[in-house]
C-alpha cells in the first residue's frame, strides 16, 4: 500500500467515524479536495456537457469570487464579495510601478453562500462583513479568492484583510478574528486559503509588511503558536502533511519551502530553489513533496521528506527537478503515480512520473485551451482542465494520454473546479455549474 492509498483509506474512516457522509455522497471539503491533491476518489462526474446537456442546476450569483466551492453532504458552499452603495471617486492601489490594478470605488459585503447540492437554491447567505477595500487587486483577481473549508461541523471563510470566520453549517456564527490588514505586493490582492487539521486551522500571511504563519484552534478561535517568516507576498496555500505520528505545515515562500511542526511551530526544514510570487500550492504523497513556481525563473522540486531536518537546499531530499515548463497560478494535480502540471498559466500540459520525474509522456499542448488559472483536477481515470474563456478540456489519464472531450459554457472561469459524486462544480464570473449526467436508470 502506498501513502495515497494510505491517506484515501484514513480519510474515509475518519468521515465514517464522524457520521457525516455516505458512500453515494462524497465530498470536496476545502481547496484541491479531499486528499489535498486535486484527486477526487470514487467520483465520476460526466465527461461531456454543453449549456444544455448534463447541466444538473446553473445559477447566478451576486458580486465576485474566485474560490473554489466546497461540498459537504447536501450543501454547497461559496464566498463572494459583492460591491454596495454608491460608487466613489476611484482609488487605485499599490506601489509605484503597479499595473493592471482595479480601482476601489465601492463598499463591499463579504458574503458566504450555502446551495442546495440537488437543485442550486441559495439556502442561505451571510454579510459576515462590509468595508470598503483598502485596494482593488489586480484586474484578474477577486477580493473573494480564498477557498472556504470545513470539517463537516463548521464552516471557516477566510476574506484576509476583512477577516476570519467560523460558522455552523447553517450559518450561524461561531466566532471571527481579524489578522491585520495584509499589504499585497504591487496591491495586486489576496488568495491564500487557511487549512485544517484535526483541531487546528492555519492561515499563512506572506506580504510586504511583518510575514507571520498562525495555528487557532479551530473551537474557538484562540491562537495556539504564531510564527514570523522572513517572506514577502505569496498566494500558495499551505498543506499538512504527516508522517510517523508527527503532522507538520507546509509552505512554499520566496525565500524557501518551509515544514513546520503543528503542535508548536518550530521550522522543522527548509529548501530554497522556488522563484517569487508563489501562486501554486504544493502537493504531497508517498513521502514526497512537489512545489512548483514560475516567475521571473522556472522552478520544480521533488523533495523527499523522511528524514529531512534543517537547510536541506541542493542536498539528496531533492530528488529531482525541472526548469522548463513549470507552474505560475495553476497547482499541480498528483494523481496516482503521475504529476500534472501547467506551464506557467497556458495551456501546456506535463506529466510525469512523480517518482522520477521523467517524463510520461512530458508536455502536450492541450485542444482549444488559451490562459487558464484554475487547477487541473482529476477523477474516474481522467483529468479535467478548465480555461478563462471557458473551454474544460479532458483527458484520460494513461502514461499516453488521448483527449476525451473539449466543452465550452457561456462564462469565464478563475475559480478551480470541485468535483463530489457524479458531480463537477463550476464557479464562474456570472454563474455556478453543478454539471453531472442522469443516473443510470434515467432519473
Amino acid at each position: 500500500m502506498n501513502l495515497n492509498q494510505a491517506l484515501h483509506i484514513a480519510a474515509t474512516a475518519w468521515l465514517a467515524c464522524a457520521a457525516v457522509t455516505s458512500a453515494d455522497s462524497p465530498n470536496w471539503p476545502q481547496w484541491r479536495g479531499p486528499l489535498g491533491t486535486g484527486e477526487a476518489p470514487d467520483a465520476d462526474p460526466p465527461i461531456q456537457w454543453t449549456e444544455e446537456e448534463n447541466v444538473r442546476w446553473k445559477i447566478a450569483l451576486p458580486g465576485r469570487g474566485h474560490s473554489t466551492p466546497i461540498v459537504w453532504r447536501d450543501q454547497v458552499f461559496l464566498t463572494a464579495a459583492v460591491p454596495v452603495g454608491p460608487a466613489l471617486e476611484p482609488k487605485f492601489s499599490g506601489a509605484p510601478g503597479a499595473h493592471d490594478n482595479l480601482p476601489v470605488t465601492r463598499r463591499h459585503q463579504f458574503m458566504v453562500f450555502a446551495l442546495s447540492r440537488g437543485d442550486g437554491r441559495i439556502l442561505w447567505r451571510k454579510t459576515v462583513r462590509e468595508a470598503l477595500p483598502h485596494e482593488g487587486g489586480h484586474h484578474s483577481g477577486s477580493l473573494a479568492s480564498a477557498s472556504p473549508v470545513t470539517d463537516g461541523e463548521h464552516l471557516f471563510a477566510f476574506f484576509g484583510s476583512y477577516g476570519l470566520y467560523c460558522l455552523r453549517l447553517d450559518g450561524t456564527p461561531v466566532w471571527q478574528l481579524d489578522l491585520g490588514r495584509m499589504q499585497s505586493k504591487h496591491g495586486h490582492g489576496e488568495g491564500s486559503s487557511p487549512v485544517l487539521f484535526g483541531d487546528v486551522l492555519v492561515v499563512n500571511w506572506d506580504h510586504e509588511g511583518e510575514s507571520f504563519v498562525v495555528a487557532l484552534d479551530k473551537r474557538t478561535g484562540q491562537e495556539k503558536w504564531k510564527v514570523p517568516r522572513n517572506e514577502v507576498t505569496s498566494w500558495a496555500t499551505p498543506i499538512v502533511v504527516e508522517r510517523e505520528g508527527q503532522a507538520q505545515v507546509i509552505i512554499c515562500g520566496t525565500q524557501r519551502v518551509r515544514g513546520y511542526d503543528l503542535r508548536t511551530g518550530k521550522i522543522l526544514w527548509e529548501c530554497g530553489g522556488l522563484s517569487a510570487n508563489i501562486v501554486a500550492s504544493p502537493v504531497y504523497a508517498d513521502d514526497m513533496l512537489f512545489a512548483g513556481s514560475s516567475y521571473e525563473k522556472r522552478a520544480l522540486l521533488a523533495i523527499r521528506l523522511p528524514d529531512a531536518r534543517g537547510d536541506i537546499t541542493n542536498s539528496d531530499h531533492v530528488v529531482w527537478n525541472r526548469f522548463r515548463g513549470t507552474p505560475y497560478v495553476p497547482s499541480p494535480l498528483l494523481y496516482g503515480d503521475a504529476l500534472y502540471f501547467l506551464a506557467h498559466y497556458q495551456g501546456i500540459l506535463t506529466r510525469v512520473n512523480a517518482a522520477t520525474g521523467e517524463d510520461q509522456p512530458g508536455a502536450m499542448r492541450l485542444p482549444g485551451i488559451g490562459n487558464l488559472y484554475a487547477s487541473p483536477v482529476g477523477a474516474a481515470g481522467r483529468v479535467y482542465i478548465t480555461s478563462l474563456d471557458g473551454a474544460t478540456v479532458v483527458i484520460n489519464h494513461d502514461a499516453v494520454p488521448r483527449v476525451l472531450a473539449l466543452n465550452r459554457l457561456e462564462d469565464r472561469f478563475s475559480a478551480s473546479a470541485a468535483i463530489a459524486g457524479r458531480e463537477i462544480y463550476l464557479r464562474g464570473l456570472e454563474h455556478v455549474y453543478c454539471l453531472a449526467a442522469p443516473e443510470p436508470d434515467g432519473h
